[in-house]
């Protein structure tokens, strides 16, 4: 991949020329507003006035960081002609290539990371084609140009999002890939750790595994009653007052999802998470409409049109959509839209590494009806330290970063140490 150039900053720009390169969605006001706009955002303009003109993206790199056997973390990175870079993600499973960025780099090559709404025009079509690989490969890209529009205006992207309506987020912690006993005794082990940590609410997958639905009946009973029991076991251990979420992964169908709901109704969950693939709109709205637990879903679904189903016949209660995998940030907040339209609430999905993470962070940091963000805990104890600052979660909840973009840059040499 090409390094970055340095180059000199234009110290003026035309007023016709920053609206060309000013992304639609940054919230500030235009230039005509300057000299009545609070300091900071005359600040933002005069910066961006000077830095948009001739800043362009001019080289991609691919980090590859292996965590655990279950987990590889991809980064990209974006540099430009001046120097600055912008960080994005696209861990997805076990790849560690990923030459599907390529084709949707070569949109961005170039060009001013503040045509975000231009990238997302020409990557749309190959973006929403149902291929989950293209889709986050789509996606980490957009996040790394806001990244870089952040650190263009020395802005925060919440900032560029309408503001933060809070400072601090409150997190859950997925012990699901740290378990590997997956037995009740290892499940209520690392629940009672997390809790340990300050968290007050966790997720696990106690279905992971499940055997086909044609397998015989005496074999699928035993493992529902395994996961039933895993979820007793976590319930023991951590008491009455943590909140215990349950993914099942899309391994049941109607009347087994009714079945295994209603059996878990003693353990209290907050909520129960796709127990048939989401894109089964009547089916999900049938199992919702039945159980009394709250349902959460749509991890891997693509854009607002991937979600507004479900929004529309309130068949969950939660969705979740992946800033790696749903479009990226603008569209993260055209599918929380649409879901506040219905009074559906949003909690990212985000099993994934830091930089995903910190990106959410500033997403939900400005979202309305923003719930609880998800953090993959416990798989490895250097995972703070690959970002600068290192990522920390306090009293199960992380700061929002005032720092421009998103706040972070790679450690590169923990990222050496791991490649």
């Amino acid at each position: 991949m090409s390094k970055p150039h340095t180059g000199t900053v234009a110290p003026t720009v035309s007023r016709r020329r920053f609206l060309e390169v000013a992304p639609l969605c940054v919230t500030v006001p235009v230039l005509p507003m300057v000299t009545t706009a609070r300091p900071e955002t005359a600040r933002l303009l005069r910066q961006a006035a000077g830095t948009a003109p001739r800043l362009r993206i001019s080289g991609m790199e691919l980090i590859v960081v292996h965590a655990t056997a279950r987990t590889t973390w991809l980064f990209v990175r974006l540099s430009t002609n001046q120097g600055l870079t912008g960080l994005g993600e696209a861990s997805l499973g076990r790849r560690a290539e990923f030459p599907e960025l390529e084709p949707f780099f070569e949109l961005v090559r170039d060009e001013s990371p503040f045509r975000i709404e231009q990238y997302r025009q020409r990557g749309w079509a190959q973006a929403s084609s149902g291929d989950r690989v293209r889709a986050t490969a789509f996606s980490a890209i957009e996040q790394a140009q806001w990244d870089l529009v952040g650190k263009a205006l020395g802005a925060p992207v919440s900032d560029l999002f309408g503001g933060r309506l809070r400072d601090v987020l409150p997190g859950y912690a997925n012990i699901n890939r740290a378990t590997s006993n997956r037995q009740p005794e290892g499940f209520a082990a690392n629940a009672r750790a997390a809790v340990d940590d300050g968290f007050a609410a966790l997720k696990a997958a106690p279905f992971d595994g499940f055997p086909a639905l044609t397998q015989p009946e005496i074999e699928v009973a035993e493992a529902a009653d395994l996961g039933i029991a895993c979820v007793a076991a976590m319930r023991e251990a951590v008491g009455p007052n943590v909140a215990i979420k349950i993914d099942a992964h899309s391994n049941f169908d109607v009347p087994l999802s009714i079945d295994v709901a209603r059996r878990l109704e003693p353990h209290r969950l907050s909520w129960y998470e796709e127990p048939v693939p989401p894109q089964q709109v009547s089916d999900t709205k049938t199992i919702h409409d039945a159980i009394q637990q709250p349902m959460a879903g749509g991890e891997f679904l693509f854009g607002m049109q991937g979600f507004a189903p479900l929004c529309q016949q309130r068949a969950v209660d939660i969705v979740m959509p992946d800033v790696k995998h749903c479009g990226g940030l603008a569209e993260a907040r055209r599918i929380a839209a649409v879901a506040d339209l219905h009074g559906v609430a949003v909690s990212p999905h985000n099993p994934s590494g830091p930089v995903a993470t910190a990106a959410s962070v500033q997403l939900c940091a400005a979202m309305s009806n923003f719930d609880i963000l998800e953090f993959q805990w416990g798989e490895v104890g250097w995972r703070g330290d690959l970002i600068d600052p290192p990522e920390r979660f306090e009293n199960g909840s992380i700061a929002v970063s005032d720092a421009p973009g998103f706040g972070i840059e790679l450690n590169d040499a923990v990222a050496a140490e791991h490649a």
